[in-house]
């Protein structure tokens, strides 16, 4: 029974090892990105062995094809000789053949060949002889691969490559990749998270601004600036954070962390979201697109190193939301009080906390004694909760404050209608710290109150309140 020889790299594994290692190298020593154009001169081959031996990865967490490796396994029992053909390096390649326990030997980049294209046809006819394997590939580098084998296996290949597979090889089977629609581009900017930008629109609200139809058309491009920036920071977030998300019972789903988008798509998306970001930012104004420079700055801060600092997280999270009032109110040239900005720093940091103890709660019911890429133990939990809550009720606290100046009454005409709204806010900040104990917080907090009937309707009687405290009891 000939050899079955199996390729790794988008057929094995729904992803590269060599973007992979190349992602992970950046994230650990960005300043290693420098070396990789000296390292490219040498060879493809050099490249990938100088990145195999300065990253360490866990070859457990990969995503990996698992119809395909069911298979495998059939054939196997079947008696087949089952071979690990890679132009990834021989360190990956053994670290995945040992975790996986199926294939018979190994066969890989060594760090004087890149054994891809015609060089993995020419060691494969060397050792089988012509004709003399069958090949399991998935792309145009297979064709040389499947030209010299005697059936060929494809594997997660575009249409096109299926039909030149089958012009120079017997094709024996098909495993057609999963189709990629656009909800999963939308998972991969995130399209749900633009919801946070609406805070662009406080300030022109809490100054009763935004009837005013250019202030709301100059926020609107600042929604779309702030938006575009975001998306490009969560892909290199997620980019640069594959082997954690793995790692997590939900975000292993993720397009990228799941391999159902590749990671070179990412490269190439996020500066082009970014530059996007910065040409309607010059619309709005020059101390708005200071504003979103520094959020930019700071969310990357945070995606490389402060995000595992614990409660310095949280902090930063309260800040990023903070940001987006401050540049609402650069956009829309409205004033921020103290008393506001005090507001947003607990309100989110409490919220911030929130997300922080789901994470850690859903990890701690996963079996999980630390949390992955973060600074906290799962233990951690009930103070985490307790810090949350006391930042929400601090927030309740601020509001009562806030809605006493002089400055915020002489906006209404009503005045006592207002203080309805604190309830209302301490009964929302107790409703979502509740569903967080009781496992329900699965989103962001900000998401999960859109999507939360009771936060919505809770939101509804808040905004009626001001409303009608605005406008005087009929």
């Amino acid at each position: 029974m000939r050899p079955l020889v199996v390729d790794l790299d988008g057929t094995l594994i729904h992803t590269d090892m060599l973007h992979e290692s190349a992602l992970k190298a950046f994230r650990e020593s960005p300043w290693s990105a420098l070396l990789l154009p000296v390292w490219l001169l040498q060879g493809k081959a050099v490249l990938k062995q100088r990145l195999a031996q300065r990253t360490a990865f866990n070859a457990g967490v990969l995503p990996y094809n698992q119809i395909l490796i069911d298979w495998l396994r059939e054939q196997k029992q079947l008696g087949r000789e089952i071979v690990l053909c890679t132009a990834s390096d021989q360190r990956f390649a053994d670290a995945i053949a040992e975790q996986l326990g199926l294939f018979d030997s190994v066969l890989a980049s060594d760090g004087q060949t890149n054994l891809s294209g015609r060089q993995k046809a020419q060691a494969l006819v060397e050792r089988y002889g012509e004709q003399g394997f069958d090949y399991a590939g998935n792309s145009n580098k297979d064709l040389p691969v499947w030209a010299s084998a005697h059936q060929a296996v494809v594997v997660n290949a575009s249409t096109a490559v299926t039909e030149r597979a089958q012009q120079c090889a017997h094709v024996e089977t098909v495993f057609p990749p999963a189709p990629t629609g656009i909800m999963a581009w939308l998972k991969v900017v995130r399209a749900h998270q633009w919801l946070k930008n609406l805070l662009l629109f406080f300030p022109a609200i809490a100054a009763h601004d935004l009837n005013d139809p250019a202030i709301f058309g100059v926020l609107a491009l600042a929604f779309c600036s702030f938006s575009l920036c975001a998306s490009a920071v969560y892909i290199t977030n997620d980019l640069t954070d594959l082997e954690s998300d793995r790692l997590h019972p939900r975000k292993r789903n993720r397009p990228f962390a799941s391999g159902a988008i590749a990671a070179w798509k990412g490269v190439l998306l996020s500066p082009l979201l970014l530059i996007g970001s910065v040409v309607i930012g010059s619309l709005v104004s020059i101390e708005f697109l200071g504003w979103l420079a520094v959020y930019f700055l700071l969310t990357l801060a945070y995606s490389f190193g402060l995000k595992r600092l614990m409660i310095v997280d949280c902090l930063v999270l309260a800040m990023l939301y903070t940001l987006r009032i401050i540049a609402g109110a650069a956009a829309s040239d409205n004033a921020l009080t103290f008393w506001l900005l005090t507001e947003s720093v607990f309100l989110f940091l409490s919220l911030a906390f929130v997300k922080r103890y789901a994470e850690l709660k859903l990890q701690s019911e996963a079996g999980a004694s630390q949390a992955h890429g973060r600074g906290y133990l799962t233990s951690d939990a009930p103070l985490i909760q307790t810090l949350g809550i006391s930042a929400g009720f601090i927030a309740v606290l601020v509001l009562a404050l806030y809605l006493n100046s002089d400055s915020v009454l002489g906006l209404y005409q009503n005045t006592a209608l207002v203080w309805a709204a604190i309830p209302i806010l301490l009964f929302w900040i107790s409703w979502m710290w509740m569903q967080a104990n009781r496992g329900n917080m699965n989103d962001d907090p900000l998401v999960f109150a859109v999507k939360d009937k009771t936060s919505l309707l809770a939101g509804a009687a808040f905004a009626l309140v001001l409303a009608l405290a605005t406008l005087g009891w009929p």
